[in-house]
């Protein structure tokens, strides 16, 4: 049986390296040379399906706008072996809708965050539909491959409101991203935690990621459960993983003893839907 998401978080902090032993650390596997080392390679990969109105996909942004200017975020990058990071941020929703809205950027200093935040705030925002979370996985791993970073670490940061329900199976997707060293991180949005609000909610959104996307070594989430949560949850996830560590994590609460979680449940509300059995 596969740890929950917690467990992992648990053996992180049990088997923490400590900063020295990460400076020693190579860089990613089959790295070409000439590539510009870094702490950390990060995708930060945002759901924009139309689940979330228009005035809670602004707050998301913002979030992620306010972090990079962030005192606390630019002093963990600077507190790393090589104290720079490069990040890159992808606004994803159903099968083959993925798009690059700030490419590959080095964060080292207050102007380099800004350059990012400034790069983020002026974007254009489009909400498309349907999920696929293993869409956003895979396309999110290849992107490491032309980063033209070479980083210690590689993390995807994934966001979402809900299963997946389109492309392959999340599970069977995120194993191929963990096959390459590259671990993934969750932000799910619940905010109407554990009362699903719409036909293709899940009440334990929590598990689901849990169980079924995040992975790999310290791999762990942080919920928003209410609007006014996502710049303070996505400024401390960011510290968290830029600088290495875990949350402290109080486990989830499942309907049974470690209840196995449905990795095809977003698929088949899907099929419900289509079957007019809603």
């Amino acid at each position: 049986m596969r740890p929950r998401g917690w467990l992992w978080a648990l053996l992180a902090l049990v088997a923490w390296p400590g900063p020295q032993a990460l400076a020693q650390a190579q860089v990613a596997p089959g790295a070409p040379p000439g590539r510009t080392p870094v702490d950390l390679e990060l995708v930060l990969a945002v759901d924009v399906s139309r689940s979330m109105d228009a005035h809670e996909q602004a707050l998301q942004r913002a979030g992620y706008v306010n972090a990079f200017r962030d005192a606390e975020v630019l002093r963990a990058i600077r507190s790393g072996p090589i104290g720079r990071i490069a990040v890159t941020y992808v606004e994803w929703a159903g099968a083959g809708l993925q798009h690059v809205v700030v490419p590959w950027m080095l964060v080292e200093d207050a102007a380099s965050g800004d350059g990012v935040s400034r790069a983020l705030e002026f974007a254009p925002y489009d909400a498309r539909r349907r999920t696929s979370i293993s869409d956003a996985l895979l396309f999110s791993a290849a992107l490491f491959q032309t980063s033209g970073f070479a980083g210690s670490r590689r993390v995807i940061d994934v966001s979402g409101d809900g299963p997946n329900n389109q492309g392959v199976a999340v599970a069977l997707a995120r194993d191929r991203v963990l096959d390459q060293g590259i671990v993934i991180n969750g932000l799910p949005i619940m905010l109407n935690p554990r009362q699903p609000s719409g036909f293709f909610d899940v009440a334990e959104l929590d598990l689901y990621y849990e169980d079924c996307v995040i992975g790999g070594f310290g791999a762990f989430i942080v919920t928003v459960t209410d609007p006014s949560e996502f710049v303070s949850a996505i400024r401390r996830k960011l510290i968290l993983e830029i600088a290495g560590r875990v949350p402290r994590v109080i486990p989830a609460q499942a309907s049974g003893p470690l209840a196995p979680t449905d990795c095809m449940i977003g698929e088949r509300l899907w099929e419900m839907w289509l079957q007019g059995l809603e």
